[in-house]
């Protein structure tokens, strides 16, 4: 222990009742007041008290520190795990949307195949239909032709008709035919 001087107890009491500030710490654990000094006495147990309730304050707020940060990392920890969670929901809906846009492609290209080959499908018929208006009027102009030359009658008008008919028929089934084929050829030109 060490005994203050009297130049130093009075300086420390002046600080004390001036500007309210006192010893704290270890040191006060090493100061001792002159016997029979009840003032010094009193000030170095106002010390220690306050010295012990700085200390409590201190180690109050130190735990509330710890406790914050206990939350803080946890919240941190729980964070980090929703992070990773998003990131893999991120992740599927990608994996989904690519999947979604490769289905949407297929349906387009089977749309597009159904669509030529109901196409096709029609441009076929119209096809045969045609021929067989082409081959029936035909058909039916050579036996009326015919029956005239058969029967006698006069076969100057009905040949003539005859052979201009079947260059009428000749003719449409070449122009249908071919704005079949020139609609086929554009079709697939812009697929």
């Amino acid at each position: 222990m060490i005994e203050v001087t009297k130049h130093t107890r009075d300086v420390l009491l002046q600080v004390a009742k001036q500007k309210r500030i006192y010893v704290e710490g270890s040191f006060l654990k090493i100061l001792k007041a002159k016997e029979g000094d009840k003032e010094f006495e009193e000030y170095l147990q106002l010390c220690i008290e306050k010295d012990t309730a700085s200390r409590r304050k201190r180690l109050t707020i130190t735990k509330q520190v710890q406790e914050q940060n206990k939350k803080l990392e946890e919240a941190n920890t729980i964070n980090a795990a929703l992070v990773l969670e998003l990131q893999n929901k991120v992740e599927e809906v990608e994996a989904a949307k690519a999947e979604a846009e490769q289905l949407r492609d297929a349906a387009i290209e089977d749309l597009e195949v159904m669509q030529r080959r109901t196409q096709y499908e029609l441009i076929s018929t119209i096809v045969r239909v045609a021929l067989f208006v082409i081959v029936g009027v035909g058909v039916f102009t050579t036996l009326m032709y015919g029956l005239a030359i058969i029967s006698g009658r006069d076969t100057q008008i009905i040949g003539s008709t005859w052979s201009n008919m079947f260059g009428i028929l000749l003719t449409n089934a070449f122009s249908i035919v071919g704005t079949i084929m020139g609609v086929k050829y554009a079709t697939e030109k812009d697929g």
